[in-house]
């Protein structure tokens, strides 16, 4: 009697990788003379109707990346000058200055108004050079954030609806928050201002130098934490890649220690699945009291 047939294995859906996802897609610019890009900002990286300042980050990034002789961005800072918006825009890059380790660049990215008139959403200052190259020496004082594991956190599908159109960002994002930071969705805020969470793209891309970008920008504001409620723009924003990420998730963890005059600041820390401090940043945003 002939054996039964076993059931086929499942196999979980391929994962993207570098080069080859959505992220990587939707921050491709095309190159229209030395310095020109050309590039259509996706809508899948919108909060309400703004694009998200990490992606728009990535972005001019890439940008600096090709015109710069170095490819991995070492710091980069940048002011958000106007809110910008899904479509069309073009990017403008300056090489300031090129060293044998580091090379020096600045970018603005611009779009149109109603009129037709060239508007600049955000303009930033970096530095390149090849992460690859650095010394293995760490002396630090810093320690990875203490998250739970990753099943007993939680993420945006765990959650009400959300407004139609208002989080095109989260579909395109792993997120798992820690609970100890989600007190704001519950109505019951815990005032520290913090938050923290694992964090991954959704098609399952590993991280990169460039999505380190977008990473530090992409949790829920901790104004939330501090019972605050709306959009929170970024004025200006300065992230430093410190090494390239393993694979697997990251951990962020974003903490604001103080608020005046509508403005806080929020300083986040990246680590990578082998406990190193990748990458680091500041934010200055303003906040709606009333």
């Amino acid at each position: 009697m002939p054996e039964a047939a076993s059931a086929p294995a499942a196999t979980e859906a391929p994962r993207a990788t570098v080069g080859d996802s959505e992220f990587d897609r939707d921050t491709a610019v095309v190159r229209r003379a030395p310095g020109v890009y050309d590039i259509d900002l996706s809508a899948g990286w919108t909060i309400i109707s703004a694009v998200n300042g990490g992606y728009l980050l990535a972005v001019l990034g890439r940008a600096l990346a090709d015109a710069l002789p170095h490819g991995d961005p070492f710091t980069i800072s940048a002011h958000y000058l106007t809110a910008s918006q899904p479509g069309p825009a073009v990017i403008r890059t300056d090489t300031v200055r090129t060293g044998r380790t580091l090379s020096t660049g600045q970018a603005s990215l611009f779009q149109y108004d109603d009129e037709g008139a060239e508007v600049e959403r955000i303009r930033v200052l970096a530095s390149y050079g090849d992460l690859d190259a650095l010394p293995d020496d760490v002396r630090t004082t810093a320690c990875p954030p203490a998250l739970p594991p990753m099943d007993q956190c939680f993420g945006p599908e765990d959650g009400p609806a959300p407004v139609p159109g208002s989080s095109a960002i989260t579909d395109r994002l792993m997120l798992k928050l820690d609970p100890s930071t989600l007190g704001w969705a519950l109505g019951a805020p815990s005032g520290k201002g913090e938050m923290r969470s694992w964090f991954g793209l959704a098609d399952g891309r590993d991280a990169d130098p460039l999505s380190l970008l977008l990473a530090v920008d992409a949790l829920p504001p901790t104004a939330f934490e501090i019972g605050l409620k709306g959009w929170v723009p970024t004025v200006e924003l300065t992230v430093h890649v410190r090494a390239r990420p393993a694979p697997g998730p990251l951990r962020v963890s974003i903490t604001t220690r103080n608020l005046a005059g509508g403005f806080l600041e929020e300083d986040a820390e990246i680590w990578d699945s082998a406990d190193r401090l990748v990458a680091q940043s500041r934010q200055l945003a303003r906040v709606r009291l009333s």
